[in-house]
C-alpha cells in the first residue's frame, strides 16, 4: 500500500490587515500594545482606514505538490508569502510548516548587502539550519549553479538584479529545502537561467512542497499541481483544475479599452470590429481554424495619401506573437476626403486557445514616420477544446 505523503504546509483561516495611513497605523499599534489585543485575535474587526490584505485563506500542501498563487496586483499574494515565510505575523488563523524553508520572495531579500556572495551563502545556510561543514559541501555547487564565480567575493550590494536572482535561487535550490517559496523574482533572470531553474524545480518537486507566485500563466501551468486565485485578499477559486483558474484570471483582461500611444493629428480611429465572430462573455470569440476578418474605419483630419497599416497581435501576456502583412499599392482600400475604411483577412487562423489583443500602427506611405499608434483596439478569444500554451497550434497531417 502506497504511503500517504506528509503534509508540509497547513494554513487555517489565515487573515492579515493593514492600515492605509501610516500615522493611523502607528496609533492603532500603540493602542493594541497597551490594550493587549495585538496578535492572533479572531474577534478583532476592521477599524477606520484598515483593509484586509489577506482574508480567510486555508490550504494544505504535501510533499511532492506545488501550489500556484495567482491574482492581479494587490490581490494579497505577496502578503501571504511573507506570512508563510515568517516575515510578518497574521491577525487571524494559523500556519504550520514542517522542515526547512527556502524562500525567494523579494529581490535581494535575506542578503546582507555589505557581505560578499560567498559570505551570504554561509549566512543563508545557517538560517536554514545547516552546519558549517554541511555548507562547505554545498558551496561550490551553489557557486557553479549561480554562474557568478568571478563575482562571488564581491559585496552583494554591487550585484545586478539578475546576479541576485541567480545566487538566491542557487542557495534555495542547492540546499534542498523541504518547502520552497518562490515569488515573481524568476522573471528577472535571463531565459537560459530560467530554463535551468525549471529543470531544477522538476528534480526538487518529488521531495519538496513548492509555493509559486507568478504573473506568467505558462510558468504556473508548467509547475503547479493545484492553484489558488486571489482577488482583494480573498480566494475566488481554489482546487486542482489549474486551466480553469487561469481562464478566470484572464477574464479581467476581457475589455476593449483603447490606448492611444501616439497621435500626429492626421486621422482618428473611430470603429473596429472582428467580422463574423461570436460574442461570448463580453469578448468576440473565434473557433480555431476559422478566418480572422477585421474591419477598421478612420476619420481624416487632414488630407493624406493612403498610409501603411501595421496590425499586431499580442497574447494574454502582452507579448507580440504575430503581425499581419502590410497593405501595398495594389490593395483595394477605400479612401475619401473624410475617411478611410477597409477589411483585412487572414484565413485559417492557427493561434492556440486563449485571449488575444490587436494593436494598429498607421505609417506615412514611403516612410517610417508614424501617424497614429493605438493599442488594444479590440480583443478576441480563440476557442478550442485543447489546452496549449505555445502561441500557435499548427494544423498537421500524419501519414506513413
Amino acid at each position: 500500500m502506497k504511503k500517504e505523503a506528509e503534509i508540509l504546509i497547513k494554513v487555517e483561516g489565515l487573515s492579515k490587515k493593514f492600515c492605509k495611513d501610516l500615522k493611523t497605523s502607528l496609533w492603532y499599534g500603540l493602542k493594541d500594545l497597551f490594550s493587549n489585543v495585538s496578535g492572533n485575535k479572531t474577534e478583532r474587526q476592521l477599524r477606520d482606514k484598515e483593509f484586509w490584505a489577506v482574508k480567510d485563506i486555508s490550504f494544505e500542501l504535501k510533499r511532492g505538490e506545488s501550489l500556484g498563487l495567482i491574482g492581479h496586483n494587490g490581490a494579497g499574494k505577496s502578503t501571504l508569502l511573507k506570512i508563510l515565510n515568517g516575515l510578518i505575523k497574521p491577525d487571524e488563523g494559523k500556519v504550520s510548516i514542517k522542515g526547512r524553508v527556502g524562500a525567494l520572495i523579494e529581490l535581494g531579500a535575506g542578503f546582507n548587502p555589505i557581505l560578499s556572495g560567498r559570505e551570504n551563502i554561509y549566512n543563508n545556510g545557517a538560517i536554514l539550519g545547516f552546519t558549517k561543514a554541511e555548507i562547505d559541501e554545498k558551496v561550490e555547487s551553489i557557486i557553479d549553479f549561480a554562474e557568478i564565480r568571478e563575482f562571488i567575493d564581491m559585496p552583494v550590494q554591487n550585484y545586478s538584479s539578475g546576479m541576485k536572482v541567480r545566487l538566491g535561487f542557487a542557495i534555495a535550490a542547492q540546499m534542498e529545502p523541504d518547502v520552497l517559496i518562490i515569488d515573481e523574482v524568476l522573471a528577472v533572470g535571463d531565459l537560459g537561467f530560467v530554463l535551468k531553474c525549471f529543470k531544477t524545480i522538476d528534480q526538487l518537486l518529488p521531495k519538496t512542497a513548492i509555493v509559486f507566485v507568478s504573473h506568467s500563466m505558462p510558468m504556473v501551468s508548467r509547475i503547479c499541481t493545484q492553484i489558488i486565485l486571489m482577488d482583494k485578499g480573498k480566494t475566488i477559486f481554489q482546487g486542482l483544475d489549474v486551466p480553469k483558474a487561469i481562464d478566470r484570471y484572464y477574464e479581467k483582461f476581457k475589455s476593449n479599452d483603447r490606448i492611444t500611444i501616439f497621435d500626429e493629428g492626421s486621422l482618428e480611429l473611430v470603429e473596429t470590429s472582428l467580422v463574423d465572430a461570436k460574442t461570448g462573455n463580453e469578448i468576440s470569440e473565434l473557433n480555431w481554424g476559422a478566418d480572422l476578418k477585421l474591419y477598421f474605419k478612420f476619420n481624416l483630419k487632414k488630407k493624406i495619401s493612403m498610409p501603411m497599416f501595421n496590425i499586431i497581435i499580442f497574447d494574454k501576456e502582452q507579448r507580440p506573437v504575430a503581425i499581419l502583412e502590410k497593405n501595398n499599392s495594389k490593395a483595394n482600400l477605400s479612401i475619401t476626403e473624410n475617411e478611410i475604411e477597409f477589411f483585412t483577412l487572414h484565413k485559417n487562423v492557427q493561434l492556440s486557445k486563449g485571449v488575444y489583443f490587436i494593436s494598429i500602427a498607421v505609417i506615412k506611405s514611403g516612410t517610417k514616420e508614424h501617424l497614429l499608434r493605438v493599442n488594444d483596439v479590440l480583443s478576441f478569444q480563440i476557442l478550442n477544446e485543447r489546452e496549449v500554451w505555445m502561441p500557435f497550434m499548427l494544423k498537421t497531417e500524419y501519414y506513413s
